[in-house]
């Protein structure tokens, strides 16, 4: 927790990172002999009311794994989209038999894990165990006990997450990329809203679960230390009881994809980087002679840190953290996807690299189809550790009607894939000429590039309707970088009142993943700055900079500031760095925009730019630019909740994203005049 918050610190606050020791990716060992698979075959049987059951015997371990999944198409919920995950929440709230605080203590008191999900569910615990968790994993299951508070509840949760992704550029692709693949209106292509969730009542999420949440073509799998000829009275007795819904199948909408390559855009006017996915649909099975030569040509294309499209955008252009690619044998949504965030600038040349990769990896060099196939096979082989993985197999042979001895053949099929194979595979699943290439970013940055691409540019909105290609707004001629700065300075309390600061000193705190963040940072005159970064009691990260050097430390080690570093700090040595905006050739007015739904000015100056509203004259945001391991990264900032604090105006709220995530850091005091020299030291 501690390395992870540091990195979250160290991109909040700008210092310098150790650089990476570099890896020769592509060194390795020269493969073995393919061994010989051997792969325990379930036992099966069938419950009355269609449940079936399999169960894997495997006792090198005393645990016990079990997951129940419900073969059934998508099933459009409407108006109420968001209602299955509503009702999946609700399983671990309690049964008929059973409160909410016993059934959770029973759980923790075996030291089990017990999950439920809209589509299933999934137990493991020690096998001496297994009984009474098997049990109330059935009991959660057949007598679900939904109440109209706990639901609501779940409402509420719900409701925030989605408002905590409205400017979400990854949420975002991930819904509208869906909407336009399927249909907004159709099963696969719906997405829940805050409006479909508050509709959600006690009787849709019953109705939902007579409906689909049943024994129907489901199937349950048991991996694990336990005899066949004990568990399976046990099984028949926990789930005998459960009833038949008998819904009858709608039939998937059908979808395609479009006639020629096009691309999608979404404005997220406050995304620092572009969320780029090409994406096709394909019909391609795990049983289809060509699955084994497509499952090749995505590892080469995308599937890893050595893979094409990783190489080319991180590593020779720089364009991104991580390029992937992913190629879904799914029984009811099949379908190709490469994605990508990379920075505004370079999001045109991006979707560029995407589709020279795409097209060209219908072919590849020996070498390629070698290494692929020692790393799939190798990573085959590992997984057979796992419990989780066998009962994978054991389902998916059954769902996906595969052959009984697909995985026992599983490396031979690996092995006999030739570069004509991968071809061919390519040419069925991989359509560059007929894909969506779609983008959520900030259009003001990023249209003009994209539109000289060459293929149809169309914009939709953040709920999948399209819309017109977004415009800039125009700037009445006499609004200039110093009267902006003169608003923002009158807006928070005037030059007089600034003047009588020499420093100022804050402290905040943030919530992370259930741990407190605080902060400290102390700022005077001459470009003195101080930021302490605090977690769990202990300094996490440290930033000095005391107007002509400076350093940064964290996990004891202390880096100097590198000359650029201090430059660009001593640029403007103001505390209110706005008083010297007019004064300085560097600061230029760049347009308007949306920040934080408020309009906006825009001033850039070197690594960051500023939004100061135009109702207002309040700073609104700021975003800085800077450099890690390599890779240039970009901070937004949002300013809100301005509070008097010595006759001077100050946020109280400030919200930092960091790789597409919001996380607010509230403000518990500001104290003027205070700064000693010995805090810059």
């Amino acid at each position: 927790m501690k390395k992870q918050l540091t990195y979250i610190a160290v991109a909040f606050f700008f210092t310098g990172m150790i650089s990476a020791q570099k890896i020769d990716l592509n060194a390795m060992p020269k493969p073995g002999p393919t061994p010989a698979i051997n792969i325990a075959k379930p036992k099966t049987f069938q419950l009355k009311n269609g449940l079936t059951v399999m169960v894997v015997e495997n006792n090198k371990l005393p645990r016990v794994n079990a997951s129940l999944t419900m073969d059934r198409p998508p099933y459009y919920e409407g108006s109420v989209v968001g209602v299955s995950e509503i009702m999946a929440e609700q399983f671990e709230n309690g049964t008929m038999n059973m409160s909410k605080d016993d059934f959770n203590k029973k759980v923790d008191y075996l030291g089990a894990n017990l999950n439920f999900s809209s589509n299933g569910a999934a137990a493991n615990s020690l096998s001496k165990y297994f009984p009474q968790v098997l049990n109330l994993m059935a009991d959660a299951i057949i007598n679900p006990k939904f109440s109209a508070k706990e639901i609501e509840d779940s409402k509420e949760r719900a409701i925030e997450g989605l408002k905590s992704e409205e400017k979400n550029a990854s949420a975002i692709a991930s819904r509208v990329s869906n909407a336009l693949m399927y249909g907004k209106n159709t099963s696969r292509g719906e997405f829940e809203t805050v409006e479909s969730i508050s509709k959600i009542q006690l009787a849709d999420v019953q109705n939902t679960y007579k409906k689909y949440y049943a024994p129907d073509n489901a199937y349950l799998v048991i991996v694990g230390d336990v005899k066949f000829d004990k568990v399976k009275p046990m099984i028949e007795k926990a789930f005998g009881g459960w009833k038949k819904a008998n819904t009858p199948i709608t039939p998937i909408e059908p979808a395609s994809n479009v006639a020629t390559t096009e691309i999608d855009v979404v404005d997220v006017p406050s995304a620092v980087q572009s969320v780029v996915s090409v994406n096709n649909l394909n019909t391609l099975k795990m049983k289809d002679p060509n699955y084994f030569a497509a499952t090749i040509a995505n590892y080469i294309l995308g599937g890893g840190g050595e893979a094409r499209l990783f190489m080319n955008l991180r590593e020779k252009n720089g364009f991104t953290y991580g390029a992937y690619s992913s190629m879904s044998a799914s029984k009811y949504s099949p379908q190709f996807s490469a994605s990508a965030s990379v920075r505004n600038e370079v999001t045109d040349k991006a979707v560029k690299e995407f589709m020279n990769e795409l097209n060209g990896i219908s072919t590849v060099k020996p070498e390629e189809l070698e290494n692929a196939k020692a790393k799939l096979k190798g990573s085959f082989i590992m997984s057979l550790e796992q419990p989780a993985t066998i009962a994978r197999f054991a389902l998916n042979q059954k769902v996906q009607d595969l052959p009984d001895d697909f995985y026992t053949n599983y490396l031979k099929s690996i092995d006999k894939v030739t570069s004509a194979d991968v071809s061919s595979a390519v040419n069925s699943t991989i359509y560059p000429n007929k894909s969506r290439i779609f983008i959520a970013g900030k259009a003001s940055d990023i249209s003009e590039g994209l539109e000289k691409l060459g293929y149809p540019v169309k914009y939709y909105d953040k709920d999948a309707n399209p819309v017109a290609k977004p415009t800039t707004q125009k700037i009445d001629a006499n609004v200039t970088v110093a009267s902006i700065a003169d608003k923002y300075i009158d807006a928070i309390g005037g030059k007089a009142n600034l003047a009588k600061i020499s420093s100022y000193s804050m402290d905040a705190s943030m919530s992370m993943q259930g741990q407190n963040i605080d902060f400290k940072i102390v700022k005077a005159q001459g470009g003195k700055e101080l930021t302490t970064v605090t977690a769990m009691g202990q300094v996490v990260q440290k930033q000095v900079f005391d107007g002509k050097t400076g350093y940064s430390e964290q996990m004891g080690q202390k880096v100097p500031m590198k000359p650029e570093q201090i430059a660009e700090k001593q640029k403007n040595k103001e505390l209110f760095e706005e008083l010297s905006f007019a004064k300085s050739p560097d600061y230029k007015l760049a347009g308007i925009e949306k920040v934080g739904g408020e309009d906006s000015y825009v001033i850039k100056g070197g690594d960051t730019t500023y939004y100061y509203s135009v109702k207002t004259g309040l700073k609104t945001g700021e975003t800085k630019t800077v450099k890690a391991q390599g890779q240039e990264m970009t901070v937004p900032t949002t300013f809100s909740d301005y509070k008097d604090v010595a006759g001077v105006k100050m946020p109280y709220t400030i919200s930092i994203n960091q790789m597409g995530m919001d996380m607010t850091m509230k403000v518990k005091s500001y104290q003027v005049n205070q700064a000693k020299d010995s805090d810059f030291k």
